[in-house]
């Protein structure tokens, strides 16, 4: 068996319009795919989503936003009866997700410059690893990563 790359991580939001405009208008990703209810219209195969096809036809399913090609963030609206999850590093599963770019310095400008306040300096942790920390409108955590020279992640070490 071999895996080529995570194709995407999902999120459920209450705030899908700030989501949105987070990761495409202050992050510059793009908006690839908006798929609406109605597109499940008389689908046997899937009756729950049929459902929601008939009675909101226009509201949105979901939407993929692309991180790389073949990479994206997908989101769903929120269901009625879901709760916020707890506070972060405090529950086993999911925790956060990491992005990797050429220069953490010129990345946090831009980040700022767009109206993000990053959640940390950038700095080196214990794997020679440039990161720094950033949320989106629901607080889901990111980290933004720098690869150098000596980084585990690209020469390996196993303690």
């Amino acid at each position: 068996m071999k895996f080529n790359a995570l194709m995407h991580i999902s999120f459920y939001t209450d705030h899908m319009e700030e989501m949105i405009d987070f990761y495409c208008h202050k992050l510059g990703l793009k908006q690839k795919v908006l798929v609406r209810n109605k597109s499940y219209k008389g689908r046997t195969d899937r009756p729950q989503m049929a459902t929601l096809a008939e009675n909101d036809p226009e509201d949105i399913f979901n939407v993929y936003i692309e991180l790389t090609p073949g990479q994206f963030i997908e989101l769903f609206p929120a269901k009625e009866g879901q709760t916020n999850d707890v506070a972060w590093n405090s529950r086993l599963g999911y925790s956060h997700f990491s992005l990797t770019v050429d220069d953490i310095f010129e990345t946090k400008r831009a980040l700022e410059e767009n109206g993000i306040v990053p959640d940390s300096k950038p700095s080196k942790g214990p794997s020679e690893t440039w990161q720094m920390w950033i949320h989106d409108p629901d607080g889901n955590k990111i980290e933004i990563m720098q690869y150098t020279e000596r980084s585990y992640q690209v020469v390996g070490h196993i303690d």
